[in-house]
């Protein structure tokens, strides 16, 4: 049986990375041929991501990439990105870049958000699209660009969410995918298309807002300038699971026989947990609880709540090696493993902890602030972020399953977070649920195999499915301490109030 092979370029807020991913025999399997960071930059005009290098590094893993299919034999069929939401690029008359896109993590997005809602209230816009409120949401990303520059707004033909932009640059074709443009809060999420009647209320420019194509669509090929100049030959650009974690959550590895209810945890910088539906639940209660709709592949809905992640252990160890302590992530959770459990509990979505830099003071403030001792070492600091997830994630279930009126059977971990087997078994331990972990490179699998539907080689998100599931090995945890866990539920829930 004939092979096929992909370029998935899967971008996230820490680093990026290019695979060739090869369909055969109705296997997949995947090759890094280039990793490389990705690390905002503070400018005079705020934190912005460093555009140039990272298209630098996406030429450079392109390139590699099809030295290594040319290398294994096999032919390249096409390319895609997915990245992280909510950021984007916008793009005048001519088709240039109108500066460099903003990070999320910037801090005019927060008064921005507080803005927006004196103008429309916040039932009103989850109503109209049923996404979560986060401050760095791109609708509030506007509302402050429209403060700062109004001109660079009505100069505005297109915006492109990142992994949009990054399809432009490779293509020359400017569309809007559909599962990124979800996380826009711009999107009904009903109809799938731009809420317009919103935007006018929050005094917004809507002629940038283009086509939606969703996931699987080819969009055009890969202009020949940067074919001749990489010494490649041409292929399709075909628009993945934009959103790395509608790429991740695609890769769920369901082979048909399960028949229970299942919820996702795509596990990463950021934790998403939910569980995927036909249509979306958009009410009072969905709101309240902050979970999200967004647009899946194949045209489904990634009923969501977004949790802080292992974010919280990464600014851990970027404090502590500023402090000229160096630990490598396999033993910050080793050294977890080994300290006392329940000394110190966080509230994950507490607002200062999503900010980058200091988290070691933040966590010594918060542990004071609510009397707790604070923790001790790197250890304690690291097993307090992981615990205060793993009850977080309980406490997500417990609600997700009370919006969608049944109870869940099994949690799918997806993606890299699922490499920390404490985590794992904290999670199922707190959520007292069977827990099934893999596979690790889920955005990067999604992507490409949504690509291969596209192209026609992978027939629906069912197949797709089958595949993964054929293809990666699984690991299973079930609860081993559940009720060390029951015990600690009152503590937390004072502490997430």
């Amino acid at each position: 049986m004939a092979s096929h092979a992909y370029v998935a370029f899967d971008l996230g807020a820490e680093s990026g990375r290019s695979m060739l991913a090869i369909l055969k025999s109705g296997k997949l399997t995947l090759t890094e041929t280039h990793r490389f960071p990705n690390i905002p930059r503070r400018l005079p005009s705020g934190l912005h991501w460093s555009l140039s290098d990272l298209w630098g590094h996406l030429l450079q893993g392109l390139k590699a990439t099809a030295a290594a299919a040319d290398a294994a034999g096999v032919k390249l069929v096409s390319l895609g990105v997915d990245t992280w939401g909510v950021d984007f690029g916008l793009i005048g008359q001519s088709g240039q870049l109108l500066g460099l896109p903003f990070a999320y993590r910037d801090d005019r997005n927060p008064p921005a958000q507080k803005a927006a809602f004196r103008k429309v209230s916040p039932a009103d816009i989850y109503a109209a699209t049923g996404i979560q409120f986060l401050p760095f949401n791109t609708l509030f990303q506007l509302v402050a660009q429209q403060k700062a520059e109004p001109a660079l707004l009505e100069q505005t033909r297109h915006m492109l969410l990142m992994p949009d932009l990054l399809h432009y640059f490779f293509s020359g074709q400017k569309v809007n995918e559909a599962t990124i443009a979800s996380t826009t809060q711009m999107v009904d999420p009903r109809t799938g298309k731009w809420d317009k009647k919103l935007l006018a209320r929050l005094d917004l420019p809507a002629q940038m807002l283009g086509r939606i194509v969703p996931a699987g669509t080819v969009i055009g090929q890969l202009s020949q300038h940067i074919a001749d100049d990489l010494g490649i030959k041409p292929i399709k650009v075909i628009v993945p699971g934009s959103h790395d974690t509608a790429s991740a959550v695609a890769a769920v590895p369901l082979d048909g026989r399960f028949k229970g209810n299942w919820a996702y945890l795509s596990s990463g910088t950021w934790s998403l947990i939910g569980a995927e539906l036909d249509k979306p639940i958009v009410t009072p209660a969905s709101q309240k609880a902050g979970y999200t709709n967004e647009r899946g592949v194949g045209n489904t809905i990634r009923f969501l709540k977004n949790i802080a992640g292992l974010w919280l252990v990464q600014e851990c160890r970027r404090d502590l090696l500023r402090q000229g302590q160096e630990f490598n992530y396999a033993t910050l959770t080793s050294l977890a493993a080994e300290s006392e459990p329940f000394r110190t509990l966080l509230n994950t979505s507490h607002a200062p902890f999503m900010s980058p830099g200091n988290m070691l003071a933040k966590i010594d403030a918060f542990a004071k602030a609510t009397g707790q001792p604070r923790p001790r070492n790197a250890g304690e600091y690291v097993r307090a972020c992981l615990e205060s997830l793993a009850l977080t994630y309980h406490d997500s279930l417990v609600t997700l399953e009370s919006l969608l009126g049944k109870s869940i059977d099994r949690l799918h971990i997806v993606g890299g977070g699922g490499q920390n087997t404490l985590l794992n078994q904290m999670t199922a331990d707190a959520t007292g649920k069977e827990v099934i972990v893999g596979p690790f490179e889920a955005t990067a699998i999604g992507n490409a195999l949504t690509q291969a539907i596209g192209a026609g080689q992978v027939r629906d998100l069912a197949h797709l499915r089958k595949i993964v599931a054929a293809s990666f090995d699984l690991q299973t945890y079930t609860p081993q301490n559940a009720s060390a866990w029951q015990d600690q539920l009152p503590r937390f829930k004072k502490l997430s109030k």
